[in-house]
């Protein structure tokens, strides 16, 4: 029976990783979280309590596995939460990877985003051997962490031989995610609270095939590898097109360059806030809707076996989960 270690479990993509983990009979999971989780009562989890900062707790944790799946972090584009966004990204794993070592060297996978690569101000395709994307990045804190995260990872890979594999997910979409860490844009959509269309362009991939991705990296990635998870490749005029098709919620038509676009936000950031609400498109979102995050998945459907389902089933069960939670 192989045991891994589950650490961001009780997030979006994590609760898939698990559902997956629990459906096989030949292993036991063992979960490092904070607090409430819906696997307390399930036999095959082992619940250790603490944070990934907590060093004591992260070697208790890490003692006995055979592979450790490193997915705790958070999402945010506030730009103020900087100093959390590395201590989770970097401190956490440089303590993950520190116990690995002391406790035998099992596998590590650790999740990152394709946002660290592929963020471009051009409609380029990148792949695991393209450069970071230093200069587009550099002031979006949370993609600078995650670069930093990888460098950090790979350097225990090459420095001391831990068998490091680093997972990049391009934008998660689908059913589950209760926290709407990825799915807050489909929402801005489904209620009208995107304007115009931006020029840019995004991938995605369902949750569910980026979990077993996970899982395929474990037991047949190559160590010191970067795996590119995405799905599908599409302007942001068609991926609203697609969103209309399938919601009936009329996309935006209007276009206009990223200049006119901020300072329109601007403007209506101001006229909310004198009636007492919040507008809820920041600088930095309407800044990524005109980039482009372009992916090529060949490495991960080669050496993974990654088979992105269609994407009209992802954004359908995405639009169906929000209706659920009472989000549209």
């Amino acid at each position: 029976m192989k045991r891994f270690l589950v650490t961001g479990a009780t997030g979006f993509l994590g609760s898939h990783l698990i559902n997956r983990l629990l459906a096989r009979q030949d292993v036991t999971t063992r979960i490092l979280c904070r607090g409430a989780n819906r696997w307390t009562d399930i036999d095959r989890v082992e619940i250790v309590y603490g944070d990934i900062l907590d060093v004591a707790v992260v070697e208790r944790a890490s003692r006995g596995v055979e592979g450790i799946f490193h997915l705790a972090g958070f999402v945010t584009r506030d730009r103020s939460r900087f100093s959390e966004l590395f201590d989770t990204h970097i401190r956490g794993t440089k303590n993950l990877c520190d116990s690995a070592i002391r406790n035998g060297s099992p596998r590590v996978i650790v999740t990152s985003s394709s946002g660290t690569i592929a963020a471009s101000r051009v409609p380029v395709l990148q792949n695991e051997d393209s450069p970071f994307a230093n200069e587009v990045a550099s002031h979006w804190p949370y993609y600078l962490s995650k670069i930093y995260q990888e460098k950090l990872a790979l350097a225990f890979h090459e420095n001391q031989g831990l068998p490091v594999i680093i997972v990049s997910p391009s934008l998660l979409l689908g059913p589950g995610d209760e926290r709407l860490s990825s799915t807050g844009d489909v929402r801005l959509f489904l209620n009208r609270k995107i304007a115009n269309v931006p020029a840019g362009g995004l991938n995605f991939v369902d949750v569910r095939d980026a979990a077993a991705a996970l899982i395929s990296a474990m037991e047949t990635g190559v160590s010191g590898r970067r795996y590119l998870v995405g799905g599908y490749n599409m302007m942001l005029k068609e991926f609203f097109g697609m969103l209309e098709r399938l919601s009936g919620v009329k996309a935006p038509k209007m276009e206009m360059p990223e200049s006119w676009s901020r300072t329109g936000a601007a403007i209506l950031r101001r006229l909310y806030k004198v009636v007492g609400r919040e507008y809820p498109l920041d600088d930095t979102t309407v800044e990524m809707a005109y980039r482009f995050w372009y992916v090529d998945n060949s490495r991960a459907r080669k050496e993974l076996g990654l088979n992105p389902r269609p994407a009209e089933e992802t954004l359908r069960d995405t639009i169906g989960y929000l209706q659920q939670l009472g989000q549209w």
